[in-house]
């Protein structure tokens, strides 16, 4: 949807393949980690590079070898090694992973416990413990299952780690009754406010300087704090506080201590964070199941509620952050990334990541397939209701082998071999297909502005205002060439690159002057595939 504009991503394919792809387009890119991985019950686990794979299996799985069909790999207790083989899964998707997040990004990872223990020790190796943030508990259930045999669990836990000490957590929007708080009743021209503690815990033998008196301008007598309980501030500061009319005697003036007026306009009225998610904020899984059948009627598959992930991306993120899950689902991510932007005019863009596995009963194939036509669903919902949202649409790719065919050294059939390369773009890939695999080798973002010109009657796609200038069309004149470096005065990138089709100069003389010319233009950076 709306494909030339979107900076939203959705790609079907194994997460750490897709992962190795995006390493250089995404290094150090993305500001939030969504992780909602298969939970290790002991049945089958559909990623199947656990220990025991065999490199064959795990080629043909990720189509870097010849064969069809996705291979269920039961992880069961009797094979052996249950928690290596999913904690296997799982070690080489956060290394990737980390390599992404911005210095100020964080990454969240649900989890049950029959592995909590486990992948936090693993997220510890990865990410550091001394960035470990904390561990959430989600209430998922508002009342125990009615299958509960010995204790009923109604909570999953979200493991929340940062990139490095640069990240700080944003305040949650401050509720009616928060805001209510702050009154004016000296009425102060700065406005309302709210008093606090002048006090801090500390005693007098801990912080002598902060035990002094102070005179109350009201009373004009000297008042103490306990020797239990000094000040919070300094002789200086609480000189400065007086001078600006800052401390509160009380309604009379008369209380045996102040107190320090917080303005409204001075400070941003909001929660700061907690560990307990209960569902009454943030929502159950009965509810995400209530919102996934909104979109799509007669559909059951587990979900996360989109508040849940709505109430992350605030703590975690910007108004701009760039969102990145791993294990998509159903696409919770995607709509709650448009409700948020809706709530508060933000410019937050996603990249889902979800395995096309199969679904066995339902109108949609495969996972991926519900995610797409979710997501899709959630974005024509906001603009039925006309609401204001940055970006409601998506692009779509699927993880796949290079477009360039390999050359076989096979000295043999070198002959054959070598009439063969002329042409090494395989048959059946379109022009977009090739585009998009260089942004990726070129580290340029899949949602890059493109256009497409027309120079002496072929076709030039120019990504990034000129960062990548790409022909892949026959019959390659000296004049096309030149159009092309034409192009580096108009435009005034940076650094231009260029990159042509090998087989599509007219002539070996065009191909050798082509390099030429588009170096006495500036541009050195040029390809041929």
């Amino acid at each position: 949807m709306n494909w030339p504009e979107t900076r939203n991503l959705l790609v079907e394919g194994d997460c750490l393949e897709v992962l190795k792809l995006l390493q250089k387009s995404y290094f150090r890119r993305v500001d939030v980690i969504y992780l909602d991985p298969p939970y290790n019950t002991g049945t089958d686990q559909i990623y199947p590079d656990s220990w025991d794979d065999d490199l064959a299996t795990y080629l043909q799985y990720t189509r870097q070898a010849e064969g069809n069909g996705l291979r269920l790999a039961a992880n069961t207790e009797t094979a052996g090694r249950y928690h290596t083989k999913w904690l296997n899964m799982m070690l080489p998707r956060l290394m990737l992973a980390r390599n992404l997040l911005r210095e100020h990004g964080v990454i969240y990872a649900s989890i049950d416990d029959h592995e909590s223990h486990n992948l936090r020790l693993m997220m510890d190796e990865v990410f550091g413990p001394e960035n470990f943030i904390c561990s959430f508990a989600w209430q998922k259930r508002y009342s125990p299952p009615p299958d509960t045999t010995d204790v009923g669990y109604q909570h999953e836990s979200v493991l929340m780690y940062r990139r490095s000490d640069e990240f700080v957590a944003n305040k949650l929007s401050a509720t009616e009754e928060q805001v209510g708080r702050y009154k004016n009743p000296d009425n102060d021209p700065r406005g309302p406010w709210k008093a606090a503690d002048y006090t801090c815990r500390y005693t007098s033998d801990e912080r002598p300087t902060l035990y002094y008196p102070i005179r109350n301008p009201n009373t004009g007598k000297e008042v103490l704090p306990k020797k239990t309980r000094v000040w919070n501030s300094s002789k200086v500061q609480t000189r400065k506080n007086l001078g600006e009319d800052r401390l509160w005697w009380g309604k009379r003036g008369t209380n045996s201590v102040p107190a320090l007026k917080n303005f409204i306009s001075e400070v941003r009225p909001g929660r700061m964070p907690g560990t307990l998610l209960l569902h009454d904020e943030v929502g159950h899984t009965d509810e995400a199941s209530k919102e996934l059948r909104r979109l799509l009627p007669d559909i059951k598959f587990p979900a996360k509620p989109t508040r849940l992930i709505e109430h992350l991306c605030m703590i975690g993120g910007s108004k701009d952050a760039m969102i990145l899950d791993l294990f998509a689902g159903c696409g919770t991510t995607g709509q709650a990334v448009y409700q948020l932007n809706v709530a508060d005019g933000g410019s937050r863009r996603f990249i889902l990541v979800q395995l096309p596995e199969k679904i066995d009963n339902g109108p949609y194939r495969t996972v991926f397939e519900l995610a797409r036509f979710r997501v899709q669903a959630a974005g024509a919902a906001v603009h039925k209701s006309k609401k204001s949202c940055a970006d409601t649409g998506f692009k779509v790719f699927r993880l796949d082998s290079s477009n360039i065919k390999p050359w076989d050294a096979d000295f043999e059939s070198m002959e054959n071999g070598l009439i063969e390369s002329i042409d090494n773009i395989k048959a059946d890939r379109s022009e977009d297909d090739i585009l998009y695999e260089l942004l990726l080798k070129y580290g340029l973002d899949l949602a890059i502005p493109s256009e497409t010109r027309k120079i002496e009657g072929r076709k030039v796609t120019v990504i990034g205002a000129g960062a990548l200038v790409v022909c892949l069309a026959d019959d390659i004149t000296l004049e096309v060439v030149s159009g092309i470096a034409a192009l580096k005065d108009e435009l005034k990138p940076e650094i231009m690159r260029v990159v042509f089709k090998d087989s599509g100069f007219t002539d070996d003389v065009v191909k050798t002057n082509a390099a030429q010319i588009l170096l006495q233009a500036g541009i050195d950076d040029v390809k041929s595939l």
